[in-house]
């Protein structure tokens, strides 16, 4: 074995380490073990974070899920992930988000939520991907075209 064959596998072990660390990570912070996982939904995106713990809560851009979410429609989006889950383990949850309206924000941090989730325990996947939790709704606005007045509309054609 060369000096070249030991850096191309060095490169190699570089590139698949990043590109593992780049949708889900385990890492060990000062108060313990968490995962980390990105849920998107349309321009949105939520940075989770869940770490083992005796009580279980939610805190979203350093507020409480309460004052983020106000209405109890998108607090039971954010939680049906972790209650349909159905691990017996609480969690304390944080979580990053930005971009995108309440609503769009709500469902990416379900789908973060239920990533770092299926990284926690596997016997969790078939569950969450079976209620859609685990696909990214690619859904976004459509861009404006050069010549039109919005993505699609033109102006009135007129004959005189």
């Amino acid at each position: 074995m060369t000096i070249k064959d030991t850096k191309k596998e060095i490169e190699v072990t570089e590139k698949t380490e990043k590109k593992v660390t780049s949708k889900t990570a385990s890492k060990k912070s000062g108060t313990g073990r968490y995962i980390e996982a990105i849920g998107r939904r349309k321009t949105s995106t939520a940075r989770v974070r869940i770490t083992e713990g005796s009580k279980e809560g939610i805190s979203i851009n350093e507020k409480s899920l309460a004052v983020y979410f106000p209405t109890a429609e998108l607090q039971s989006i954010v939680n049906t992930a972790t209650s349909k889950s159905k691990i017996p383990v609480k969690f304390n949850i944080t979580v990053v988000v930005k971009g995108g309206g309440i609503h769009s924000q709500a469902e990416s941090v379900r789908h973060g939520i239920s990533r770092a989730l299926v990284v926690h325990s596997e016997e969790s996947r078939p569950r969450l991907k079976k209620l859609g939790f685990l696909k990214r709704d690619p859904r976004a606005k459509e861009r404006r075209k050069f010549g039109l007045k919005k993505a699609r509309k033109a102006s009135q054609w007129s004959k005189r």
